[in-house]
């Protein structure tokens, strides 16, 4: 089993974390730049309608 995540898991796996999309480790306008911001917007996404649900 690999340690290593991908951009994508990684911006999810901060989201999860409450980690700011700001804070993405990655230089602006590369790939996993954009990987890493995908992840974290569908995972925040996540967080946000199942937070909704329980209200």
């Amino acid at each position: 089993m690999t340690t290593d995540l991908d951009p994508f898991e990684q911006g999810e796996r901060a989201a999860r974390k409450n980690i700011p999309a700001e804070a993405n480790p990655y230089r602006d306008g590369s790939d996993e730049h954009a990987l890493w911001a995908a992840g974290h917007e569908k995972a925040a996404g996540e967080l946000e309608a199942n937070q909704s649900e329980g209200t």
